[in-house]
């Protein structure tokens, strides 16, 4: 997804809280810990991610990832 991606408007605070605790929650099964993760402000429509101001894109992004990377993990553990 991209930041400019006219979906993102219509992610509020409260939805991007819960997306970044269950970025937090996913992570942490692979060592990825994100302890000053948070909304930081809005600008044109879009909430902001405290990974360095990240568009809520790249929050977005990073759960799509994780969530793969679990399939892929179950696959291989429950295939073996």
């Amino acid at each position: 997804m991209l930041p400019t991606d006219p979906r993102i408007r219509h992610y509020t605070d409260e939805h991007i809280r819960t997306l970044l605790a269950e970025v937090q929650e996913r992570g942490r099964k692979f060592g990825l810990i994100f302890p000053s993760a948070c909304t930081d402000k809005t600008i044109d429509g879009r909430v902001l991610v405290c990974f360095n101001t990240a568009p809520a894109s790249t929050l977005l992004n990073l759960l799509s990832l994780l969530l793969d990377a679990e399939r892929d993990h179950r696959d291989t553990t429950c295939g073996s």
